[in-house]
C-alpha cells in the first residue's frame, strides 16, 4: 500500500476514532450523572399550583414537606441500564418509594393514556439516538410515567428534562377527582449539594372529546447529601428485601412484554394492591415463600391487578 492511500486511510478513520471516543466520553458522563444521585439526601417536596385554565378556578396555594430522609441506590446495573432505588426513612419506618430504571436508547416506551391505563409504543432508533429513557415506578413497581431524552453536560451543568403524561401523584390521588392526567416535565439536575428534580407541569381532564387543563403546577424536591449514618436503617431494609423486589421486577417485565396495554386494578377482593404486596415480602423476608413458588405467588398477584388487556383503551 503507498503511502498516499495510507494517509487517504488515515484521513478517513482518524474522525472516525474520535468521535467514537466523544460518544463513549458521553456516555460515562451521562451514567456518572445518573449514579450521583444516589446516597443519604435530606429531601424537601414544595408545590404550588400557577396559572388556572379556566378563571373560575382558584390554584391551590403553596405546600412544602421537610425533615424527610431517603436513601438512594444502585439496585441493578447492567447493558446500559441503570435502575435506582428511593427508600424513604420516616417514623422510624422505612417505606419503599419510587423505582427510576434509566434505560440508554431504549425503544420502548409505555405511554399513559388516562384513568390507569397505559399503551406500549414503540420509538424508532433514530428518535431515540444518545437518550435515556427515566421510566418511573411506584411503591410496588407498577408504571407509573416513562420519558426519553438527553442528558446535557455543558457549562458547568449536568441535567435531563422530559415531559410525559402520568396519573395522579400520591399526593392528591385520593382527594381530587376534577383531573385524571398529570402532564409532567420533569428536570433533573446535578448539584454541588446533591441533586434536584424540578417539574414544571399540568393539571388535565382527559376524556373522548380531547384535553381540558385546569391547573398549571410547579414542583421543588431537593435532594442534600446528609451523614450516611441517617440511612442506616434503609440500607439494612434494602438487604433484607432487595432479592423480592428484583423478582417483582422481573415478574412485571414479564407482563409488560406479554401485552400491549396495561390496565391497573385499584382493588381486587377489597384488598388494595400494597397491601397484597406487604403480605408477599413478609412471607419472603421470613423464608416461607422462595424460588418458584414465590415468582408464581408474585406473577398470580400482577395478573390479578393489571390482567391482561389491548391497546387503544
Amino acid at each position: 500500500m503507498n503511502n498516499i492511500i495510507k494517509l487517504a486511510l488515515v484521513g478517513i478513520l482518524l474522525p472516525v476514532s474520535v468521535m467514537a471516543q466523544k460518544s463513549e466520553s458521553k456516555l460515562q458522563q451521562d451514567k456518572s450523572a445518573i449514579k450521583n444521585m444516589c446516597g443519604c439526601m435530606e429531601v424537601t417536596f414544595e408545590y404550588t399550583e400557577t396559572f388556572p385554565g379556566d378563571s373560575s378556578y382558584k390554584p391551590k396555594g403553596y405546600h412544602k414537606i421537610t425533615d424527610a430522609v431517603e436513601y438512594v441506590t444502585v439496585a441493578d446495573e447492567k447493558n446500559n441500564r441503570i435502575v435506582l432505588q428511593h427508600l424513604l426513612v420516616a417514623g422510624g419506618d422505612v417505606i419503599k418509594h419510587w423505582t427510576e430504571d434509566w434505560q440508554y436508547e431504549n425503544q420502548q416506551l409505555l405511554v399513559y393514556s388516562k384513568n390507569d391505563t397505559w399503551n406500549k409504543a414503540s420509538l424508532p432508533a433514530a428518535a431515540v439516538k444518545g437518550q435515556w429513557t427515566q421510566k418511573v415506578f411506584g411503591v410496588d413497581d407498577e408504571p407509573r410515567y416513562e420519558g426519553a431524552a438527553t442528558w446535557v453536560h455543558a457549562d458547568g451543568r449536568h441535567y435531563w428534562e422530559s415531559t410525559s403524561d402520568a396519573p395522579l401523584p400520591r399526593r392528591e390521588y385520593t382527594t381530587r377527582s376534577d383531573y385524571n392526567v398529570l402532564q409532567r416535565t420533569n428536570h433533573h439536575e446535578i448539584t454541588s449539594f446533591g441533586s434536584l428534580h424540578g417539574q414544571d407541569n399540568k393539571k388535565i381532564l382527559r376524556d373522548d372529546t380531547g384535553d381540558k387543563i385546569i391547573v398549571g403546577e410547579k414542583g421543588l424536591n431537593t435532594y442534600r447529601r446528609t451523614d450516611e449514618s441517617k440511612c442506616q436503617q434503609a440500607k439494612e431494609w434494602w438487604e433484607q428485601n432487595k432479592q423480592f423486589w428484583a423478582v417483582v421486577r422481573q415478574q412485571w417485565d414479564k407482563l409488560y412484554g406479554a401485552n400491549t396495554a396495561v390496565v391497573l386494578q385499584k382493588q381486587v377482593d377489597n384488598q388494595p394492591f400494597y397491601k397484597v404486596m406487604n403480605a408477599l415480602e413478609t412471607k419472603a423476608r421470613n423464608k416461607e415463600l422462595s424460588g418458584v413458588a414465590l415468582d408464581n405467588a408474585i406473577s398470580n398477584v400482577l395478573q390479578q391487578f393489571a390482567p391482561k388487556a389491548t391497546a387503544g383503551l
